[in-house]
């Protein structure tokens, strides 16, 4: 069966500079986390941006770990809606808190189901990679995010005490999804 998606999921370039800039000013506003944004709060301009690699190379030293990073764009007007980034392999870290994707979406455009949709078009991007199933981990108190996971097949493995303030409520659930 051929569903038409209502996105895509394309690499960040030039072409989208001034909606991923938009973006992070909607999610300050909000107070909103940039998960799965490649360190886009840490930055002044998408040419800064855009060399997250690198960036996050420096940050990060020898816990650093290379990601996929996409911007989630609605077909019928080009828009970014959401960013996800896929990391692999898995470091200590991720393993015990962060999970190997990170997604967020625009604070304007949720409850659309596009969290669902674009956590769903990254999975062959991840079996690309070798992967037969990935970690993605969220607060306990994310509601939103454990429906979207599960209903992309996520089986909670179990819940830990967030000693690193990722969250919230002070709980990460953690997630496997068979690919």
């Amino acid at each position: 069966m051929n569903v038409m998606r209502e996105l895509m999921l394309v690499r960040p370039s030039k072409l989208y500079a001034k909606q991923v800039m938009s973006y992070k000013e909607e999610m300050l506003q909000c107070g909103d986390s940039f998960d799965g944004c490649a360190g886009l709060e840490d930055v002044q301009s998408f040419d800064e941006w855009i060399e997250f690699e690198r960036r996050l190379r420096e940050k990060y030293k020898s816990g650093y770990v290379p990601s996929e990073v996409f911007l989630a764009v609605r077909r019928k007007d080009d828009f970014v809606v959401g960013m996800i980034d896929f990391r692999h392999p898995l470091s200590d870290f991720l393993k015990n808190f962060g999970g190997n994707i990170g997604y967020s979406v625009r604070p304007s455009e949720r409850r659309k189901g596009y969290a669902s949709e674009m956590l769903e078009l990254v999975l062959p991007f991840c079996r690309a990679f070798g992967e037969s199933k990935v970690l993605v981990t969220c607060d306990k108190e994310n509601v939103a995010s454990q429906r979207t996971i599960i209903k992309n097949g996520g089986v909670m493995e179990n819940e830990i005490v967030d000693t690193v303030g990722l969250s919230k409520s002070g709980i990460i659930q953690r997630f496997w999804i068979s690919i």
